[in-house]
């Protein structure tokens, strides 16, 4: 941090990812990547959200803006409308499900006509859950059908917090489902087929055998996100859809426990704020956020464990024959695991625009990069993808 400024970025890029951390937000300074050439110093162009002829003089400059300004439901849409207007792609950061799915449901026709990509999600929210499943179905030597994931988290020795933003996005996020459900009865979607078994249910805490740990739901964007690039891929690409579910690996001797005990907290409180809608916002922060400590996690580990059918055996009633375990490992999520994730997204989008979807719109990661050579990308900047073990059973 450098005068009120966070420099983000790759080591790999002369460039760094820059955004103004303000009371409101209002000042928005994006990284902007693409053009031809490019000078030896970096400008820095300032944007207003509150000012679209600011947004739109920098989208007209623009190939492809990296967003990392939110919480998303407040600041994000003027940002893709300008992109979207001006003919510059756009990715950013949210891990906020309506925020996503609004924005695909309002501007994917128009980014389509345009030609250019908004792809949500682009950081710790979802690519590595996203990603890793497709990871998953391409290492199996058979047809994959459901996969459940367990992310546990490495803390440094002076514990794990999580970043203010993040925190006030799930907050309101969860505070404010009523409109998600409201947004998906209204698009009207076909349900997806149900290939092999459901996958079990879980108490909101069970214990993982595989992992000789206790686990928690992940309450973040992940699962939605897979489900709608699952979706994407059996309708556009005809590709048997994956069942998908996460959850969080909590020690209770270290900080994992406070991770969990901080999950069930909020989770509690919005439950009673759904019941009552007598839960303010900025009281459901305060309590929440008194679990967490002063530093992000140290690094991360999330746990693939995925199951389907060997090649010929039908799907209809016979059980699953195959497993397979993946995993994927990478460095603290908030940051540097987040600022490598979206900048190899950008790289990916500028550099392998033949793998891309054909025509432009709003896409999840998976969407837009299955094709693509990101999972190659992230494996050489140190988010690494493995196979564990597979077997028939």
């Amino acid at each position: 941090r450098r005068g009120g400024f966070w420099f983000l970025g790759d080591r790999s890029l002369p460039l760094p990812c820059v955004l103004r951390m303000g009371q409101c937000a209002l000042l928005n300074l994006f990284l902007i990547l693409g053009r031809p050439t490019l000078s030896s110093e970096v400008g820095i162009i300032i944007c207003d959200i509150a000012n679209p002829a600011s947004l739109e003089e920098m989208a007209k400059q623009a190939t492809v803006v990296l967003n990392c300004v939110g919480p998303y439901r407040f600041y994000g849409e003027p940002v893709i409308k300008a992109c979207v207007e001006n003919g510059a792609s756009c990715i950013d950061i949210s891990g906020e499900p309506q925020f996503l799915e609004l924005m695909q449901w309002k501007y994917h026709e128009r980014a389509a006509e345009k030609g250019v990509y908004i792809i949500g999600s682009g950081g710790f929210d979802s690519i590595p859950a996203d990603l890793g499943v497709i990871y998953t179905r391409n290492k199996m030597n058979g047809t994959l059908t459901a996969v459940e994931s367990f992310l546990t988290i490495h803390s440094g020795p002076e514990g794990l917090s999580i970043h203010d933003g993040t925190w006030k996005s799930a907050v309101y996020g969860f505070g404010d489902q009523s409109s998600l459900k409201k947004l998906r009865n209204a698009s009207n979607l076909k349900p997806v087929p149900l290939i092999g078994p459901k996958l079990k249910r879980r108490w909101p805490i069970s214990y993982c055998r595989e992992l000789k740990s206790y686990s928690i739901p992940f309450m973040g964007s992940d699962v939605s996100v897979v489900r709608r690039t699952q979706r994407y891929l059996y309708e556009n690409l005809e590709e048997s859809p994956v069942k998908y579910s996460l959850f969080d690996i909590c020690c209770l001797c270290n900080c994992g426990g406070n991770l969990m005990f901080a999950g069930l907290f909020f989770l509690f409180f919005v439950r009673v704020w759904n019941w009552t809608g007598n839960l303010r916002n900025d009281v459901l922060y305060q309590c929440t956020l008194c679990f967490l400590s002063q530093l992000m996690p140290h690094h991360l580990r999330l746990t693939f464990f995925g199951q389907g059918y060997s090649k010929g055996i039908g799907t209809d009633k016979n059980k699953p024959n195959i497993k397979i375990v993946t995993q994927l490992k990478g460095p603290e999520a908030g940051y540097v695991g987040t600022s490598i994730a979206m900048v190899q997204a950008a790289m990916t989008l500028l550099n392998d625009a033949s793998d891309l979807p054909k025509a432009g719109g709003v896409f999840t990661p998976g969407a837009a990069f299955s094709k693509t050579k990101l999972i190659d990308r992230l494996n050489k900047h140190g988010i690494e993808f493995s196979v564990i073990s597979s077997s028939e059973v």
